[in-house]
């Protein structure tokens, strides 16, 4: 399948400081001409996020898929919030109403302080077990002829049926996270499989563990998704002075207790994504041609927060690097949210499809 590029939405303009935290409500006109940048500017899917304080990912996913008319919303959802009988409904009329545009991202949860929040008290492991159990109740009931009936570890329900179906039969299911439980979950489950921007080497292991699940259960591979924070500027001198000016924002972000007050969780992360980008910290500030670890430092890596710092030749390169080690979903999105989506639009994802489709024609490898 074709190297595709993903962004995420912001349901208002305030700057994208950690985990989102600026955020102070819904600004409906802001939305939309965001979404429709994305659209215009050629992204091919863009991720609906989700959080205990943010505005609801359901309603905001529709908002975006009815005011675009090609880019692929991919919907956060969190197992422990809605039974998943409710959600195979909800999430195929959304499909419906997006004309089979969607995808959904399943969210196990990373912090138990987070998950509690809205009344999920499993631990890390049962949370992995229940998404496991979901997403197979998910496309039970999309597949399904007739009733279906269901009794496992975290749900049951009796004779359930329902009369809206994906336009496809089924909706794209993505997995993510850095954990044995994710791997697992993620190549027994995943079409796509999600990974936050660390080295090559690294990202290249990951990718690794994540087949060999897939291998052992007899099915095709998740496609990989990397996520990373770009930060371009006309030249890489540019760009890193750019880059320095937005470490300074996001410290200052992440001294404002009350900016934070709903997004903070406490000392160092507990999920093992953030705890592995704060340890490639610790190795050093710069990786491989231009991975940038000092924000996810500055934001105690709340979320993908890794850069890529350079002129848009440079970050395209560099985002080549990764598809050659086989990622093929690329997610950027910048510190400066709508401003970012559109210079990226501009200049970089050009570069990247240019390259990938001079070595189609040419038969060149990587």
């Amino acid at each position: 399948m074709p190297v595709e590029f993903i962004s995420a939405v912001h349901t208002d303009s305030g700057a994208s400081g950690p985990a989102a935290a600026s955020r102070t409500g819904f600004d409906r006109d802001h939305l939309r001409r965001y979404a429709r940048a994305l659209d215009d500017g050629g992204f091919d899917h863009t991720l609906v996020a989700y959080h205990s304080a943010s505005p609801d990912a359901f309603q905001v996913a529709q908002f975006v898929a009815t005011h675009t008319e090609r880019i692929r919303p991919i919907l956060a959802h969190r197992p422990g919030v809605v039974f998943p009988t409710h959600a195979s409904r909800a999430l195929a009329t959304l499909d419906r109403i997006s004309d089979g545009r969607l995808s959904v991202h399943i969210i196990s949860g990373g912090s138990d302080e987070e998950q509690r929040r809205e009344g999920d008290y499993l631990n890390k492991a049962e949370r992995y077990e229940r998404s496991d159990e979901y997403i197979q109740i998910l496309r039970k009931v999309w597949q399904a002829d007739g009733p279906v009936s269901h009794e496992g570890k975290h749900f049951r329900f009796e004779g359930y049926y329902s009369d809206v179906k994906p336009v496809n039969g089924l909706i794209p299911i993505s997995v993510g996270g850095s954990s044995p439980d994710a791997y697992r979950v993620g190549g027994q489950q995943g079409d796509i499989f999600g990974l936050w921007g660390e080295p090559l080497k690294e990202t290249g292991e990951q990718i690794a563990a994540v087949k060999a699940v897939a291998d052992a259960a007899g099915r095709p591979h998740p496609r990989i998704w990397v996520s990373f924070r770009p930060i371009i500027a006309p030249t890489d001198e540019l760009a890193w002075e750019k880059a320095h000016r937005t470490l300074g924002v996001l410290k200052d972000q992440a001294r404002n207790t009350e900016l934070l007050r709903h997004y903070r969780t406490t000392g160092r992360p507990a999920n093992v994504g953030s705890q592995r980008l704060l340890d490639i910290a610790e190795r050093g500030e710069v990786h491989d041609r231009c991975l940038w670890t000092a924000p996810a430092v500055a934001t105690n890596a709340a979320g993908a927060s890794t850069a890529l710092v350079g002129s848009p030749e440079t970050v395209a390169q560099a985002l080549l690097d990764y598809v050659d080690i086989g990622c093929d979903l690329l997610s950027i999105r910048g510190y400066d949210p709508l401003n970012d989506a559109i210079d990226y639009a501009r200049h970089v994802l050009p570069l990247v499809r240019q390259e990938l489709a001079h070595r189609a024609a040419t038969g060149q490898a990587a």
